[in-house]
C-alpha cells in the first residue's frame, strides 16, 4: 500500500482521531492483510452524490476524501451535506466530521499526512477556505482551517500527487516553479513550512507529448527511493522512458531503468498513459497501471506490472497482466493481492482487442491479481464501470474504493465504499 497514506498495523489501534507529535522520519509500513478482501462492502461508508473520488486517506479513526464533488449524504441517505472537493467521516460509522468542511476552489486530487495532526492537499485549485494556495496548501486535520507557517504555492499548473514521511514532502505535476523556485513537474519540500528543498532538484525533460509533467510517484516503504513517471524521456539527461526511480538522499536518478514504456500508446490529447503506482509492504517491488489509446497496441498499454526494486538497468517486468483494452488507473498493494481499478471488463486477456481473449475473465472495473503471479485472483465484486476507480486505499483492515458511478458489488454505494478483511 502506498506508504505516504498508511500506518503501521499495531499503531493504528491505539490512534486517535489525528494524533498530534513530531513527524515521523520514514514512511510508516503498511498494514499487512492474510488473503483478499471480502467481496461484501460495508454499508456504514457515505455517499459522494456527484463528480468524482480521486483519493482517500485514513488516519487513525478519520477517513479524509478528496476529489471533485460538491454532495455528500450519509449512508442511510438521511441528510444531504455541502461538502465541496474534500470531507472526513468517521471509520466504522460513516458519520461525517461536522467541523471539518475546508472550502477548496478546485479539485483536490491527492491529500497526504502532514506533520502535527495536518493535512497535505494537492490539486487544480487557486485558493483554500479564501486564502490564495495555488495547486497545494496544509490544513488542520480536525477543523479543515489553514496551517498558518505552511507557505508553500506553485507559480503555474497544477499537482498530481504528493507522497511524504510527515518530514519531507514529494511534490508531482505539471508545474514549471514552486513559491518563486524553478522545479519542472518534481520537487520536496518542508512537510511543515513547505520551503523547497535546494538539496533535491532532478530535471525532468524532452516529454513525449504535450506538456512536459510528472503523472504519478510513490515512495518506498524505508523511504530511500522515489518512484515517478510521466511524460519525460530523460531524467538528468539521462534515457528513462516515461518512469524512473530517483534516491531521495542524492535526488538523483538510480541505475534502474526500464524500456518497457517506450512503446507508442498514447493518442492525441493524452500525455501520458502512465498511471498510479504502489510500492510492496516490504518495498521489494512495485507495481504500475497504464491507460492508452482506443486501439489495442503492443507494450505495457492497459496493464498492470510488477518490477523489482532493484539497480539494475534495462529492468523487464516481472509479470503483467492485460485488460485487452481498457484503461486502468489506480493500484494498491497488499502482502496478498495487487489491487487494481479502472474501467476494464477483462483481466488476463493479453490475446483480446477490446473482446475477451482465450483464457480471460470478466472483471467490471476492480480485479485483485496474484502478487506472484499477476494472475487474477477469484475475487471478483464487480461495480459500475464509468470513468474508472482513481482511489484506492488499503488499510489494517480493508480496502477503501473511490470512483465516478454508484453500483458496487450490486449494491449503491455511490462513488465511495470500502471492503473489510475476512
Amino acid at each position: 500500500m502506498n506508504p505516504a497514506r498508511s500506518f503501521v498495523a499495531l499503531t493504528m489501534s491505539s490512534l486517535l482521531l489525528f494524533p498530534l507529535g513530531a513527524a515521523t522520519a520514514a514512511p510508516a509500513l503498511a498494514a499487512p492483510h492474510e488473503g483478499v478482501v471480502s467481496e461484501q462492502p460495508v454499508q456504514w461508508t457515505p455517499h459522494v452524490l456527484d463528480g468524482k473520488v480521486k483519493d482517500i486517506l485514513r488516519i487513525g479513526d478519520t477517513v479524509v476524501v478528496a476529489g471533485q464533488f460538491e454532495r455528500v449524504s450519509d449512508a442511510d441517505g438521511g441528510r444531504t451535506y455541502n461538502r465541496r472537493n474534500l470531507f472526513a467521516f468517521r471509520h466504522g460509522t460513516g458519520e461525517l466530521l461536522p467541523a471539518f468542511a475546508p472550502r477548496v476552489d478546485g479539485t483536490v486530487n491527492s491529500v497526504t499526512e502532514g506533520p502535527g495532526g495536518s493535512l497535505v492537499i494537492g490539486g487544480q485549485f487557486q485558493s483554500v477556505n479564501g486564502s490564495a494556495s495555488r495547486g497545494i496548501a496544509r490544513v488542520d486535520a480536525t477543523t479543515g482551517r489553514n496551517v498558518s507557517g505552511f507557505r508553500a504555492s506553485l507559480d503555474d499548473g497544477s499537482v498530481y500527487r504528493l507522497a511524504g514521511d510527515g518530514r519531507d514532502l514529494y511534490v508531482g505535476g505539471n508545474f514549471t516553479g514552486v513559491s518563486g523556485e524553478k522545479r519542472t513537474g518534481l520537487a520536496r519540500l518542508d512537510a511543515a513550512t513547505g520551503e523547497v528543498d535546494a538539496d533535491f532538484t532532478p530535471t525532468i525533460s524532452e516529454q513525449r507529448r504535450g506538456v512536459l509533467r510528472v503523472q504519478e510517484l510513490a515512495l518506498s516503504p524505508d523511504g530511500r527511493r522515489l518512484a515517478v513517471n510521466g511524460t519525460f524521456t530523460k531524467v538528468d539527461g539521462l534515457d528513462r522512458y516515461q518512469i524512473a526511480m530517483i534516491d531521495t538522499a542524492t535526488g538523483s536518478p538510480t541505475t534502474w531503468s526500464t524500456s518497457e514504456y517506450e512503446a507508442e500508446c498514447d493518442y492525441e490529447g493524452l500525455h501520458t498513459y502512465m498511471r498510479q503506482m504502489d510500492f510492496a509492504p516490504d518495498g521489494s517491488y512495485f507495481a504500475v497501471v497504464t491507460g492508452g489509446g482506443p486501439e489495442v497496441k503492443p507494450g505495457l498499454c492497459k496493464t498492470v506490472a510488477r518490477f523489482e526494486n532493484t539497480d539494475t538497468a534495462g529492468s523487464e517486468a516481472t509479470w503483467s497482466n492485460m485488460t485487452g483494452g481498457d484503461t486502468l488507473y489506480s493500484v494498491e498493494v497488499t502482502s496478498s493481492a495487487v489491487y487494481v481499478g479502472g474501467h476494464q471488463r477483462w483481466m488476463d486477456n493479453e490475446k483480446g482487442a477490446q473482446n475477451p481473449g482465450p483464457g480471460s475473465v470478466a472483471r467490471e472495473g476492480i480485479a485483485a491479481v496474484s502478487p506472484t503471479t499477476g494472475r487474477a485472483l477469484s475475487w471478483n465484486p464487480g461495480r459500475s464501470r464509468g470513468y474508472g476507480v482513481e482511489a484506492l486505499h488499503a488499510t489494517s483492515d480493508g480496502l477503501y474504493v473511490g470512483s465516478d458511478t454508484d453500483r458496487l458489488a450490486d449494491e449503491y454505494h455511490a462513488r465511495l465504499g470500502m471492503f473489510p478483511t475476512v
